[in-house]
Protein backbone atom coordinates (compact mmCIF):
# COMPACT_ATOMS: atom_id res chain seq x y z
CA UNK A 1 0.00 0.00 0.00
CA UNK A 2 2.85 2.39 0.80
CA UNK A 3 4.38 1.89 -2.65
CA UNK A 4 1.00 2.51 -4.33
CA UNK A 5 0.51 5.82 -2.52
CA UNK A 6 4.03 6.90 -3.49
CA UNK A 7 3.29 6.07 -7.14
CA UNK A 8 0.09 8.10 -7.15
CA UNK A 9 1.88 11.06 -5.60
CA UNK A 10 4.68 10.91 -8.19
CA UNK A 11 2.19 10.72 -11.09
CA UNK A 12 0.24 13.66 -9.71
CA UNK A 13 3.42 15.75 -9.46
CA UNK A 14 4.40 14.82 -12.97
CA UNK A 15 1.00 15.88 -14.29
CA UNK A 16 1.28 19.21 -12.60
CA UNK A 17 4.73 19.83 -14.09
CA UNK A 18 3.50 18.84 -17.56
CA UNK A 19 0.59 21.29 -17.45
CA UNK A 20 2.78 24.24 -16.43
CA UNK A 21 3.63 26.21 -19.58
CA UNK A 22 6.71 27.72 -17.93
CA UNK A 23 8.65 24.46 -17.63
CA UNK A 24 11.41 23.83 -20.04
CA UNK A 25 12.05 20.76 -22.10
CA UNK A 26 14.75 19.64 -19.62
CA UNK A 27 12.19 19.40 -16.88
CA UNK A 28 9.95 17.38 -19.15
CA UNK A 29 12.80 14.91 -19.71
CA UNK A 30 13.33 14.50 -15.97
CA UNK A 31 9.66 13.90 -15.49
CA UNK A 32 9.72 11.19 -18.11
CA UNK A 33 12.64 9.49 -16.38
CA UNK A 34 10.87 9.79 -13.08
CA UNK A 35 7.77 8.21 -14.56
CA UNK A 36 9.86 5.29 -15.87
CA UNK A 37 11.41 4.82 -12.43
CA UNK A 38 7.99 4.87 -10.83
CA UNK A 39 6.73 2.29 -13.30
CA UNK A 40 9.74 0.09 -12.58
CA UNK A 41 9.15 0.48 -8.86
CA UNK A 42 5.52 -0.49 -9.30
CA UNK A 43 6.55 -3.64 -11.15
CA UNK A 44 8.95 -4.54 -8.34
CA UNK A 45 6.21 -3.99 -5.75
CA UNK A 46 3.87 -6.25 -7.71
CA UNK A 47 6.57 -8.91 -7.96
CA UNK A 48 7.22 -8.72 -4.21
CA UNK A 49 3.51 -9.03 -3.48
CA UNK A 50 3.25 -12.09 -5.72
CA UNK A 51 6.27 -13.65 -3.98
CA UNK A 52 4.85 -12.96 -0.54
CA UNK A 53 1.49 -14.40 -1.55
CA UNK A 54 3.16 -17.54 -2.88
CA UNK A 55 5.28 -17.97 0.30
CA UNK A 56 2.25 -17.36 2.49
CA UNK A 57 0.31 -19.99 0.57
CA UNK A 58 3.21 -22.46 0.91
CA UNK A 59 3.44 -21.70 4.64
CA UNK A 60 -0.28 -22.28 5.05
CA UNK A 61 0.10 -25.62 3.27
CA UNK A 62 2.98 -26.60 5.61
CA UNK A 63 1.02 -25.54 8.68
CA UNK A 64 -1.96 -27.56 7.53
CA UNK A 65 0.26 -30.58 6.89
CA UNK A 66 1.77 -30.19 10.39
CA UNK A 67 -1.70 -30.03 11.91
CA UNK A 68 -2.72 -33.13 9.99
CA UNK A 69 0.45 -34.96 11.12
CA UNK A 70 -0.18 -33.92 14.73
CA UNK A 71 -3.73 -35.21 14.51
CA UNK A 72 -2.49 -38.48 13.04
CA UNK A 73 0.14 -38.77 15.82
CA UNK A 74 -2.51 -38.15 18.48
CA UNK A 75 -4.64 -40.85 16.93
CA UNK A 76 -1.67 -43.26 16.88
CA UNK A 77 -0.83 -42.48 20.52
CA UNK A 78 -4.45 -43.03 21.47
CA UNK A 79 -4.44 -46.39 19.66
CA UNK A 80 -1.16 -47.41 21.34
CA UNK A 81 -2.42 -46.32 24.76
CA UNK A 82 -5.63 -48.24 24.26
CA UNK A 83 -3.67 -51.34 23.24
CA UNK A 84 -1.32 -50.98 26.22
CA UNK A 85 -4.23 -50.67 28.63
CA UNK A 86 -5.84 -53.71 27.07
CA UNK A 87 -2.57 -55.62 27.44
CA UNK A 88 -2.39 -54.61 31.10
CA UNK A 89 -5.94 -55.82 31.65
CA UNK A 90 -5.15 -59.09 29.91
CA UNK A 91 -1.96 -59.52 31.97
CA UNK A 92 -3.85 -58.80 35.17
CA UNK A 93 -6.45 -61.41 34.31
CA UNK A 94 -3.78 -63.95 33.33
CA UNK A 95 -1.15 -63.31 36.04
CA UNK A 96 -2.59 -61.52 39.05
CA UNK A 97 -5.53 -63.83 39.49
CA UNK A 98 -3.41 -67.03 39.40
CA UNK A 99 -0.88 -65.41 41.79
CA UNK A 100 -3.65 -64.66 44.25
CA UNK A 101 -4.74 -68.27 44.00
CA UNK A 102 -1.14 -69.40 44.44
CA UNK A 103 -0.78 -67.30 47.58
CA UNK A 104 -3.88 -68.89 49.01
CA UNK A 105 -2.47 -72.31 48.12
CA UNK A 106 0.86 -71.49 49.74
CA UNK A 107 -0.92 -70.42 52.92
CA UNK A 108 -2.73 -73.72 52.92
CA UNK A 109 0.57 -75.60 52.37
CA UNK A 110 2.16 -73.66 55.24
CA UNK A 111 -0.72 -74.61 57.49
CA UNK A 112 -0.36 -78.22 56.41
CA UNK A 113 3.38 -78.11 57.15
CA UNK A 114 2.73 -76.74 60.62
CA UNK A 115 0.23 -79.51 61.19
CA UNK A 116 2.73 -82.14 60.00
CA UNK A 117 5.50 -80.60 62.13
CA UNK A 118 3.25 -80.74 65.19
CA UNK A 119 2.37 -84.34 64.39
CA UNK A 120 6.08 -85.20 64.01
CA UNK A 121 6.85 -83.49 67.33
CA UNK A 122 4.08 -85.47 69.00
CA UNK A 123 5.43 -88.64 67.40
CA UNK A 124 8.98 -87.86 68.59
CA UNK A 125 7.65 -87.28 72.08
CA UNK A 126 5.83 -90.59 71.93
CA UNK A 127 8.97 -92.35 70.64
CA UNK A 128 11.04 -90.77 73.42
CA UNK A 129 8.53 -92.04 75.94
CA UNK A 130 8.68 -95.51 74.40
CA UNK A 131 12.49 -95.43 74.46
CA UNK A 132 12.45 -94.49 78.11
CA UNK A 133 10.03 -97.31 78.85
CA UNK A 134 12.16 -99.75 76.85
CA UNK A 135 15.28 -98.63 78.70
CA UNK A 136 13.57 -99.14 82.04
CA UNK A 137 12.29 -102.52 80.86
CA UNK A 138 15.76 -103.48 79.60
CA UNK A 139 17.33 -102.53 82.91
CA UNK A 140 14.66 -104.50 84.75
CA UNK A 141 15.30 -107.52 82.54
CA UNK A 142 19.05 -107.26 83.15
CA UNK A 143 18.51 -107.09 86.88
CA UNK A 144 16.13 -110.05 86.74
CA UNK A 145 18.54 -112.02 84.52
CA UNK A 146 21.55 -111.38 86.76
CA UNK A 147 22.42 -114.34 88.99
CA UNK A 148 21.46 -113.82 92.59
CA UNK A 149 24.28 -112.62 94.78
CA UNK A 150 25.46 -114.91 97.54
CA UNK A 151 24.31 -114.18 101.01
CA UNK A 152 26.60 -111.83 102.92
CA UNK A 153 29.20 -113.59 105.01
CA UNK A 154 30.13 -112.77 108.54
CA UNK A 155 33.38 -111.20 107.36
CA UNK A 156 31.48 -108.44 105.57
CA UNK A 157 33.64 -108.70 102.42
CA UNK A 158 30.88 -109.60 99.96
CA UNK A 159 28.47 -107.08 98.38
CA UNK A 160 24.80 -107.30 99.25
CA UNK A 161 22.16 -108.18 96.71
CA UNK A 162 21.29 -104.52 96.16
CA UNK A 163 24.91 -103.71 95.12
CA UNK A 164 25.51 -106.67 92.84
CA UNK A 165 26.73 -105.72 89.30
CA UNK A 166 23.79 -105.91 86.85
CA UNK A 167 25.94 -107.14 83.91
CA UNK A 168 29.54 -108.03 83.20
CA UNK A 169 32.24 -105.37 83.03
CA UNK A 170 32.81 -105.98 79.29
CA UNK A 171 29.12 -105.58 78.42
CA UNK A 172 28.66 -102.54 80.62
CA UNK A 173 31.72 -100.78 79.15
CA UNK A 174 30.68 -101.71 75.59
CA UNK A 175 27.15 -100.38 76.18
CA UNK A 176 28.52 -97.12 77.54
CA UNK A 177 30.82 -96.67 74.53
CA UNK A 178 28.02 -97.47 72.10
CA UNK A 179 25.64 -94.98 73.70
CA UNK A 180 28.35 -92.29 73.83
CA UNK A 181 29.14 -92.72 70.14
CA UNK A 182 25.42 -92.80 69.34
CA UNK A 183 24.86 -89.45 71.05
CA UNK A 184 23.00 -90.79 74.11
CA UNK A 185 25.20 -88.84 76.49
CA UNK A 186 23.07 -89.02 79.62
CA UNK A 187 22.66 -92.77 79.33
CA UNK A 188 26.40 -93.15 78.67
CA UNK A 189 27.20 -91.05 81.75
CA UNK A 190 25.09 -93.35 83.90
CA UNK A 191 26.68 -96.46 82.42
CA UNK A 192 30.23 -95.14 82.91
CA UNK A 193 29.32 -94.23 86.50
CA UNK A 194 27.97 -97.76 87.04
CA UNK A 195 31.19 -99.17 85.61
CA UNK A 196 33.27 -97.12 88.06
CA UNK A 197 30.94 -98.16 90.87
CA UNK A 198 31.20 -101.87 90.25
CA UNK A 199 34.51 -102.17 88.36
CA UNK A 200 36.51 -99.20 89.57
CA UNK A 201 39.73 -101.21 89.96
CA UNK A 202 39.90 -102.63 86.42
CA UNK A 203 42.22 -101.50 83.63
CA UNK A 204 39.43 -99.67 81.82
CA UNK A 205 38.36 -97.65 84.85
CA UNK A 206 40.59 -94.65 83.87
CA UNK A 207 38.99 -94.67 80.43
CA UNK A 208 35.50 -94.64 81.94
CA UNK A 209 36.46 -91.74 84.20
CA UNK A 210 37.99 -89.86 81.24
CA UNK A 211 34.87 -90.32 79.09
CA UNK A 212 32.69 -88.98 81.90
CA UNK A 213 34.82 -85.81 81.92
CA UNK A 214 34.82 -85.53 78.12
CA UNK A 215 31.01 -85.84 77.99
CA UNK A 216 30.66 -82.98 80.48
CA UNK A 217 33.06 -80.95 78.32
CA UNK A 218 31.01 -81.65 75.18
CA UNK A 219 27.93 -80.42 77.05
CA UNK A 220 29.75 -77.16 77.92
CA UNK A 221 29.65 -78.08 81.61
CA UNK A 222 33.28 -77.07 82.08
CA UNK A 223 33.21 -76.95 85.88
CA UNK A 224 32.14 -80.60 86.03
CA UNK A 225 34.63 -81.43 83.27
CA UNK A 226 37.56 -79.97 85.26
CA UNK A 227 36.45 -81.90 88.35
CA UNK A 228 36.15 -85.19 86.47
CA UNK A 229 39.49 -84.71 84.65
CA UNK A 230 41.09 -84.17 88.07
CA UNK A 231 39.60 -87.51 89.13
CA UNK A 232 41.45 -89.18 86.24
CA UNK A 233 44.74 -87.53 87.23
CA UNK A 234 44.37 -88.07 90.98
CA UNK A 235 42.68 -91.46 91.21
CA UNK A 236 44.39 -93.09 88.21
CA UNK A 237 47.87 -91.53 87.81
CA UNK A 238 50.24 -92.73 85.08
CA UNK A 239 47.58 -94.37 82.91
CA UNK A 240 47.09 -94.21 79.16
CA UNK A 241 44.53 -91.39 79.46
CA UNK A 242 46.72 -89.07 81.54
CA UNK A 243 47.89 -86.82 78.65
CA UNK A 244 44.36 -86.62 77.26
CA UNK A 245 42.94 -85.79 80.68
CA UNK A 246 45.55 -83.07 81.21
CA UNK A 247 44.80 -81.52 77.83
CA UNK A 248 41.03 -81.74 78.35
CA UNK A 249 41.40 -80.09 81.76
CA UNK A 250 43.51 -77.28 80.24
CA UNK A 251 40.93 -76.72 77.50
CA UNK A 252 38.10 -76.60 80.06
CA UNK A 253 40.04 -74.13 82.20
CA UNK A 254 40.59 -71.97 79.15
CA UNK A 255 36.85 -72.00 78.38
CA UNK A 256 36.24 -70.92 81.99
CA UNK A 257 38.59 -67.97 81.35
CA UNK A 258 41.07 -69.32 83.90
CA UNK A 259 43.93 -68.52 81.55
CA UNK A 260 46.77 -68.81 84.06
CA UNK A 261 45.67 -72.26 85.26
CA UNK A 262 45.16 -73.36 81.66
CA UNK A 263 48.61 -72.11 80.61
CA UNK A 264 50.23 -73.97 83.53
CA UNK A 265 48.37 -77.16 82.61
CA UNK A 266 49.53 -76.88 78.98
CA UNK A 267 53.09 -76.44 80.24
CA UNK A 268 52.77 -79.61 82.39
CA UNK A 269 51.84 -81.57 79.26
CA UNK A 270 54.89 -80.20 77.43
CA UNK A 271 57.21 -81.06 80.32
CA UNK A 272 55.86 -84.53 81.12
CA UNK A 273 54.96 -85.73 77.61
CA UNK A 274 57.27 -83.84 75.22
CA UNK A 275 57.02 -86.46 72.45
CA UNK A 276 53.26 -86.78 72.61
CA UNK A 277 51.12 -85.22 69.89
CA UNK A 278 49.28 -83.27 72.56
CA UNK A 279 52.55 -81.57 73.57
CA UNK A 280 52.64 -79.88 70.17
CA UNK A 281 49.01 -78.80 70.53
CA UNK A 282 49.70 -77.53 74.07
CA UNK A 283 52.65 -75.53 72.75
CA UNK A 284 50.46 -73.99 70.03
CA UNK A 285 47.89 -73.06 72.66
CA UNK A 286 50.51 -71.29 74.79
CA UNK A 287 51.82 -69.44 71.75
CA UNK A 288 48.29 -68.25 70.94
CA UNK A 289 48.20 -66.90 74.50
CA UNK A 290 51.45 -65.02 73.94
CA UNK A 291 53.54 -67.42 76.02
CA UNK A 292 56.53 -69.61 75.32
CA UNK A 293 56.67 -73.38 75.46
CA UNK A 294 59.75 -73.74 77.69
CA UNK A 295 62.34 -76.55 77.52
CA UNK A 296 61.06 -80.07 76.98
CA UNK A 297 62.35 -82.86 79.20
CA UNK A 298 64.27 -85.31 77.04
CA UNK A 299 63.78 -88.24 79.40
CA UNK A 300 60.00 -87.93 79.55
CA UNK A 301 58.00 -90.95 78.34
CA UNK A 302 57.09 -90.93 74.67
CA UNK A 303 53.68 -91.34 73.16
CA UNK A 304 54.20 -94.98 72.41
CA UNK A 305 55.48 -96.12 75.82
CA UNK A 306 51.97 -96.81 77.13
CA UNK A 307 49.55 -99.05 75.33
CA UNK A 308 46.39 -97.08 74.69
CA UNK A 309 43.13 -98.71 75.76
CA UNK A 310 39.76 -97.87 74.37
Amino acid sequence: MMFRRFSVWVLAGAAVLTMSPTRSSAASKEILELQRDVATLQDMVKAMQRSQDEKLSALQVLVQQSLNAANDANKSVAVIQSGFQQSLRDMESKVVTPVVGLNARMDQVANDQRTVAQAVADLNSLISGLKSQLTDLNNAVKVMAAPPAPAPSTGGGTLGAAEAPPISSQDLYANANRDRIGGKMELALQEYADYLKFYGNTDLAPNAQYYIASIHMSQNDFESAVREFDMVLEKYPNNNKTPDAMYGKAQSLLRLNRRTDAANQFLEIIKNFPRHDLATKACDQRKSMGLGCGPRAAAAPSKGTTKRKR
